[in-house]
């Protein structure tokens, strides 16, 4: 990536602003296109038309004046008189999202609420859910990550020890393979390995990081390597499962930057996002196949949603359409199988306001975020694209225990100008000079990049 920060038709090389900014739109926020849920996402509002689900009725764009349709209403407006299930907020999906996995638990009257691993299978013709029970109810604190073959790896906090099992549907039963433990104060799974076997865990010490393989490898757990610094965060580069970015503070404080960590090569540490010198960069989402990254920094003055590509010397720009005031908008899924087309993909963001959880529809050519209501009792922040740019929502209420709503993106006008990411987004003149760091081209096997 590069060492300035250039906003869409804005410089920002001082860390501000070098022209004012566009008067927000009185319908909404500045940059936002209208339809669906504005700031505060008040109820009615409505899907993209046309946008079917499975599992569930068919979500239409209720007629004018009808009211929205429940499980279409923020999560926070149905909470008081929709009898659903209690449900952590995590909901993780394998890399292609095939499989997803939870902690869930149904009341149970008169005792404490029994917590336990849940599995569901969405690339079937009709998504359906697996509990997996076993002799004793799981912690909260407990982690799952489902992988590719089906089975569902649990983190448990055992005393002073993590173990790791890995549980699978045994006929009415649920059968578990224990894998070992690691003795460590603090330690948290990685997102699921693109490679759908292996699983990865991080260890943050005061000065440095371990990383640990605990599922795929020969034996039980195996500690791979010792990271200088505090990592956090984990985005997978390839479809292989080689290349790991993590967030990394330097052990005697400073910036926190995005590295590279090459599985391949010992677990060796390179530099891969730098927008400023005392800038914080973190990468939020990368997509292997176009190259598109999702960033968080605060190299415009203050914390910014932007996106740049893997391998291009070209500035991340920062869209005003992904700032909403009093709302935090968050990445969660990007269309894969845009080769060579960053600007193409279309990607979906979960928007957290007052009145609940929303769904936010953006790609960077089309320089427009488009918000829909999500579906009632949405596992909020997940979701999948498919190749062909149907987005799958999984989502559990009152009446449907598995189900996943099908959203498709609105239809746009393209944007008159160029924004195949060859050019920056900043005013015609002189702007500041761009230097790369050193991993500027991640070295992706099977994957050629812009030049």
């Amino acid at each position: 990536m590069t060492a300035c920060a250039i906003e869409d038709g804005t410089t920002t090389g001082d860390g501000g602003p070098a022209e004012p900014e566009p008067e927000p739109d009185p319908g909404g926020p500045a940059g936002v296109v209208t339809d669906g849920p504005t700031e505060g996402a008040p109820a009615g509002s409505t899907p993209a038309e046309g946008a079917p689900t499975q599992g569930a009725p068919t979500q239409g764009a209720p007629a004018a004046g009808a009211p929205a349709p429940e499980a279409l209403v923020p999560a926070a407006e149905t909470e008081a008189d929709s009898p659903a299930e209690t449900v952590l907020p995590a909901f993780t999906l394998t890399a292609d999202g095939a499989y997803g996995a939870r902690l869930t638990a149904a009341p149970v009257p008169g005792a404490d609420t029994a917590w336990y691993a849940e599995r569901w299978t969405l690339d079937g013709p009709e998504p359906y859910a697996v509990p997996l029970p076993t002799d004793q109810p799981e912690e909260t604190e407990a982690q799952v990550v489902p992988l590719a073959d089906g089975r569902v790896l649990i983190r448990r906090r055992v005393a002073e020890r993590h173990t790791f099992s890995l549980l699978y549907p045994t006929g009415p039963g649920t059968g578990e393979l224990l894998l070992g433990a690691v003795e460590r104060d603090a330690l948290a799974l990685l997102p699921p390995s693109p490679d759908g076997v292996s699983a990865y865990a991080l260890a943050v010490g005061e000065y440095s990081t371990e990383l640990w393989r605990v599922a795929g490898g020969a034996g039980g757990p195996e500690h791979l390597a010792d990271l200088p610094g505090r990592c956090s965060g984990g985005v997978w580069l390839d479809r292989a499962g080689r290349l790991l970015a993590l967030d990394r503070e330097p052990a005697g404080g400073g910036p926190v930057k995005t590295v590279a960590v090459d599985l391949g090569r010992g677990a060796e540490m390179t530099p891969l996002l730098q927008i400023a010198p005392d800038s914080d960069d973190r990468l939020l989402l990368a997509d292997p196949d176009s190259g598109l990254l999702l960033i968080r920094s605060d190299a415009p003055g203050h914390d910014r949603l932007g996106w740049g590509v893997l391998g291009s010397c070209l500035p991340v720009r920062f869209p005003e359409c992904l700032r909403l005031p009093d709302c935090s908008v968050e990445p969660f899924a990007v269309q894969p199988g845009q080769m060579l087309m960053p600007e193409s993909c279309a990607v979906a963001l979960r928007i957290d306001g007052a009145a609940g959880s929303w769904i936010g529809l953006w790609r960077p050519s089309g320089r427009r975020l488009h918000q829909l209501a999500a579906p009632g009792g949405w596992l909020a922040g997940s979701g999948v694209w498919s190749r062909d740019g149907v987005l799958k929502l999984p989502y559990a209420d009152g009446d449907t225990a598995c189900a996943v709503a099908l959203l498709e993106m609105p239809e746009e006008a393209e944007f008159a100008g160029d924004v195949s990411g060859r050019q920056p987004s900043a005013p015609s003149g002189n702007p500041p000079v761009c230097t790369p760091v050193p991993l500027g081209q991640a070295p992706l096997v099977g994957r050629t990049t812009p030049d």
